[in-house]
């Protein structure tokens, strides 16, 4: 298999080195078709190995965390979960018993592995077939499948949906074998990535009673005057127990969009369930509110974006507002070697401070390239493990999410951590595979955007330049850091002037008092 692998990357080479400038206009029209019926061969033939590395488990001797994290880090699939379904769907799965069971959407499967249904076709037949009701009799899902493979072979993935739309609307033409199992199916609720204005998209299909339930709130919640930011006097809350002209008065000067209001009422409700306790007293050894990180420059200058221990960045004036309602926690570091100030704990569980420490530090999981922020980590004894007699100091600890975590170890297929002591990573923790070189540690820069960018900036003046050598793709070292609590606006400002700039993370939560 290795050397078809080969041989198809040589005969790959010469047909990308070739011209078709000799050819006649029907033989580079008819080029042009069978090489997208040998792309979409590929497409399937790509399943197939797909489905091999999920069988042997062999996404782990990469480092990944699953199947998932392994299409999107090293296939670099754009919409791994997508290509997953399709995976289950197109290609013939093992049983209990070890026997191989057909495909579960077979005639979409022939026409992907001949070259004439492409991805998007497949995606698109998928779509339909997962909103056939759970009641409709097998058979005729089956030749729903079947017409929707057929007629892809003329038409556009639009088309397909389209089509879908009129076979679902035949097979349940009264909607009446639409029961709760489907509507459980379908529920969900997304929220997208941040663009370049840090704003995101909320996407979701609600159940009949979340719905129901989201009417009622906004009902009082977003109504006009209601819950506005524009307006310091705008009611706050519901308006049970408002003056009636009070509301009144705000309503009149309420220029906001229905969406807009319904925006805000959903921001006025998570405001109150984080304010009022509902959501615990700690997730992960942290508050369970909005936890925020920036340097002593940023404070200073007013200007950049700031990082949530959940992932998410907010814009420094969105931090000065939430500063001006939480407790001040500081964080200092060493300014020459990057290493916390020392904090040790006698226990396995690292300290609510330890971890404000470490959010400060990496901003989230400290494995290379991994996206899960610091809200979703666990602590990792990064010197040594607990269980061999490793501590819970501050200057030993490194957040790890938990697949990470738990790929620790000895094997070949595991990783070790390490701390980097040159260049400009120094002081944090350092990942490699068991099978990489020693001296190939990597940190992870993904939860602190501006060590990323600085990577790229051109060294001038007293700036100092990147270390080459250093094991590590990494640039500023993040301050290591002890944590002080309840301290006075003037006491943290005159203790902050002491302290050179970059040498100072400040970690605000949410809702106890500030300094700002």
């Amino acid at each position: 298999m290795e050397a078809n692998y080969a041989a198809l990357e040589q005969l790959l080479d010469e047909i990308a080195a070739g011209s078709s400038d000799a050819c006649g206009d029907a033989v580079v029209a008819e080029l042009a078709e069978r090489h997208e019926r040998v792309v979409r061969r590929m497409e399937s033939i790509g399943n197939r190995r797909i489905l091999d590395v999920s069988d042997r488990d062999a996404f782990r001797v990469s480092g990944s965390k699953n199947l998932t994290d392994y299409c999107s880090t090293r296939l670099r699939i754009t919409r791994p979960r997508r290509r997953l379904r399709a995976v289950q769907h197109l290609e013939s799965m093992h049983s209990m018993t070890g026997g191989l069971l057909p495909p579960r959407a077979p005639n979409t499967a022939a026409g992907l592995a001949d070259g004439h249904l492409g991805a998007e076709h497949a995606d698109a037949i998928l779509d339909v077939l997962a909103k056939v009701p759970a009641a409709v009799d097998p058979a005729e899902t089956a030749k729903a499948e079947t017409a929707l493979a057929t007629e892809a072979r003329r038409l556009t993935p639009r088309e397909i949906t389209q089509l879908g739309v009129r076979i679902l609307a035949y097979l349940d033409p009264d909607g009446t074998l639409t029961d709760d199992r489907d509507r459980a199916r379908h529920r969900k609720l997304s929220l997208g990535s941040q663009d370049a204005q840090l704003m995101s998209t909320l996407a979701g299909t609600l159940d009949p009673t979340t719905r129901a339930l989201f009417e009622v709130v906004l009902a009082a919640w977003a109504a006009p005057g209601m819950n506005n930011p524009d307006d310091e006097s705008s009611p706050r809350g519901d308006h049970a127990d408002i003056d009636a002209n009070q509301l009144r008065e705000a309503a009149d000067r309420d220029s906001r969009s229905v969406a807009q209001r319904n925006h805000d009422a959903l921001t006025a409700i998570l405001q109150c369930a984080a304010d009022g306790g509902l959501l615990g007293a700690s997730h992960r050894g942290l508050p369970p509110h909005i936890i925020i990180s920036i340097t002593e420059q940023q404070l200073r200058e007013r200007a950049g974006v700031a990082n949530t221990a959940t992932g998410t960045d907010l814009p420094i004036s969105d931090v000065l507002t939430l500063a001006a309602k939480a407790q001040m926690h500081l964080a200092v570091f060493d300014d020459h070697t990057g290493e916390p100030l020392f904090l040790g704990r006698a226990h396995r569980l690292a300290s609510q401070a330890q971890r404000f420490i470490l959010f400060a530090q990496y901003g989230g999981c400290g494995a290379a390239d991994c996206p899960t922020p610091f809200a979703h980590s666990e602590i990792h004894h990064a010197d040594k493990d607990w269980a061999d007699g490793g501590t819970t100091d501050a200057d030993k600890l490194a957040p790890a999410c938990g697949p990470h975590n738990r790929a620790v170890g000895p094997k070949p297929d595991q990783w070790t951590t390490e701390k980097i002591t040159t260049g400009p990573d120094r002081g944090r923790y350092g990942w490699r595979r068991n099978t990489d070189p020693p001296d190939q540690l990597h940190a992870n820069h993904r939860h602190r955007i501006r060590d990323l960018l600085d990577q790229h900036r051109t060294h001038t003046g007293d700036d100092a330049p990147r270390d080459e050598d250093a094991g590590t793709t990494s640039t500023e070292v993040p301050p290591p850091t002890v944590t002080i609590s309840e301290i006075e606006h003037r006491q943290a400002l005159r203790l902050v002037e002491r302290i050179p700039r970059r040498a100072v993370d400040v970690t605000f939560s949410r809702h106890t008092v500030i300094y700002a």
